[in-house]
């Protein structure tokens, strides 16, 4: 078996130190022209690589994170998460990514996987508001940021959006174009950011004296076919919402496949207004109106904020705690009541 080429092998080909070789590796400043020029050639004639292992030994640091989300198949963490690994490779880190299915106990698992593969730190995008496990870490000072999520209580970084006004929004838009039978698709209320959509949803209802019916309120697990069953069941009764506010884009889609079957027609007969802005959501054949959760900066933030505390450069005495405003983007999926 041909051996590895070392970095002794660079400076003997290039004719210069092994700390030459190490310095333009790490980009050093300082190193003239033509020495660069031949040790990248030597380089590129060698066939050499670095050895990460011996470097993340070297620098006590392996430039890996880990980066968590809750449901790869929906296109918000999807979209969130390319966000992240983009700039981190630019940057020159390494993300693990791992799926939980919103479950507790995998989302444990991952963080115990991560941790002993030696991660400089965890990017969190779905966790249990009452998660002591988030708290055991950001006590311990392990760098963690959470985005479109958080936990109850002071001990978290996290970058996310107002949600209990997103929901408020939401529903105004709803009720200023006349809806008052307005159905609610949300998830489990362990999730902080769905519960403060909840409190949004209940204080426009109020604001405007529309009773709550918890007849048309859906709150149990992420499923395209459960919460599509539920819509059609609802499109079906004699009484049926005129609007449904639905608490992710994914799941609105779900509500558009119910009315379509319903022959029902979008915004004529039913409207529609959705949470996330996911990509497939500005669509021509689709235009769904919608609350944007700004994933770009969200999951750009949530990056950043997080490097900052690897690399030392941020304090983590007082936690990280940034707050997105929400923005109504008004597509074709809502219109006035009949």
């Amino acid at each position: 078996m041909k051996s590895r080429v070392s970095a002794y092998d660079v400076a003997r080909k290039a004719g210069v130190s092994q700390s030459t070789v190490s310095r333009v590796l790490n980009n050093f400043p300082h190193i003239k022209e033509g020495t660069k020029k031949k040790v990248l050639a030597a380089i590129e004639e060698l066939g050499f690589t670095r050895d990460e292992i011996a470097r993340s030994l070297a620098e006590k640091k392996t430039r890996t994170i880990g980066l968590i989300i809750g449901d790869i198949t929906n296109p918000f963490f999807a979209e969130s998460a390319g966000v992240i690994m983009g700039k981190a490779a630019e940057l020159e880190y390494d993300v693990i990514i791992c799926n939980t299915n919103h479950q507790d106990d995998n989302l444990e698992k991952s963080i115990k996987m991560l941790i002993g593969k030696r991660v400089d730190g965890i990017i969190i995008a779905a966790v249990n508001r009452y998660s002591k496990k988030i708290k055991e870490l950001y006590e311990a000072q392990f760098p963690v940021v959470l985005y479109n999520s958080s936990i109850e209580g002071n001990h978290a970084n996290f970058i996310v959006l107002d949600n209990e006004k997103g929901a408020y929004i939401a529903v105004k838009h709803l009720v200023e174009l006349g809806h008052r039978n307005i159905a609610y698709i949300s998830g489990p209320s362990k999730f902080l950011t769905l519960h403060q959509r909840d409190i949004g949803y209940k204080k426009a209802l109020g604001e405007y004296g529309i009773p709550y019916n918890q007849r048309l309120i859906y709150d149990r697990e992420f499923s395209y076919r459960e919460i599509y069953q539920f819509a059609y069941k609802l499109l079906c009764s004699k009484d049926k919402p005129t609007s449904f506010f639905v608490t992710s884009d994914q799941m609105a889609l779900a509500i558009l496949d119910a009315a379509a079957n319903h022959n029902l027609e979008v915004p004529k007969d039913v409207s529609v207004i959705g949470f996330d802005d996911i990509n497939i959501s500005s669509n021509q054949y689709i235009g769904l109106t919608t609350i944007s959760q700004k994933k770009e900066t969200m999951a750009s933030l949530a990056l950043e904020k997080l490097l900052l505390l690897i690399e030392g450069k941020g304090s983590i005495s007082m936690p990280i705690q940034v707050v997105l405003e929400p923005k109504l983007i008004i597509r074709k999926t809502t219109g006035r009541a009949n």
